[in-house]
């Protein structure tokens, strides 16, 4: 049976091997598509621990497992955060009852202007929520005012609490009252200074790489000519 692990922090295919670089988890939509490509329509298992990340690459691993023809069974193992808990809404979801669930307004980093950037900013940013409220709103039914409100708070759910919204369909293990404990931390994302640092490191290695391999084709050419 196929299985899809949404762990660590969720981010775009182009930046996906920044973090690899770095050896820090991540899952990007081209991960979660070539397993995709090779289910056959079987049952997809996807495994959620996550405290998200970039919210168009949740988007991107939201619509292809809603696009799935096959069945997809979701458990969150932990956490499933920010746009983690969009991904969760992607296919039939079970929580394990010391897992958690955070929704939470769309944000923005590393964005700058003046006052008119910083309107338009805002409105694109309740935009962006309208938009990632239609996740919730399509799995519960609930109506996108509650739904922009539970983001708005920054809500925090518990297993059980998820299921009584709607958010989930099932709480796994409940034949003993669950003991809660977490930590509110969330995996940051990288910032643009490590993000630039580790291209230009690529980039170097793949010069010296570039050059160690002109001044072999060099030395050869040499050889073949007899002049060392």
């Amino acid at each position: 049976m196929p299985k899809i692990p949404i762990k660590g922090i969720i981010v775009s295919n182009d930046e996906k091997w920044i973090y690899d670089w770095y050896e820090i988890e991540s899952v990007c939509p081209k991960d979660v598509e070539d397993i995709i490509g090779t289910a056959n329509n079987e049952k997809l298992e996807v495994e959620i621990n996550s405290g998200g990340g970039d919210i168009f690459a949740g988007s991107d691993i939201y619509a292809a497992l809603k696009l799935y023809k096959g069945e997809v069974e979701i458990t969150v193992t932990a956490l499933a955060a920010s746009a983690a808990s969009v991904i969760a809404m992607g296919g039939k979801c079970r929580m394990v009852p010391t897992a958690l669930m955070m929704v939470h307004n769309v944000s923005l980093y590393g964005y700058s202007g003046d006052y008119h950037d910083m309107d338009k900013a805002s409105e694109m940013l309740k935009t962006a929520n309208q938009s990632i409220a239609n996740a919730y709103i399509s799995k519960t039914g609930m109506s996108s005012e509650d739904a922009l409100s539970m983001m708005d708070k920054e809500t925090w759910l518990t297993a059980q609490q998820a299921k009584e919204k709607g958010l989930i369909d099932e709480v796994l293990f409940m034949n003993n009252e669950p003991n809660y404990s977490f930590s509110n931390s969330i995996n940051p994302m990288l910032s643009k200074e490590k993000i630039e640092f580790a291209k230009n490191e690529k980039q170097k290695t793949q010069l010296k790489a570039q050059e160690n391999q002109q001044e072999q084709l060099r030395n050869q050419l040499l050889e073949e000519l007899d002049l060392i």
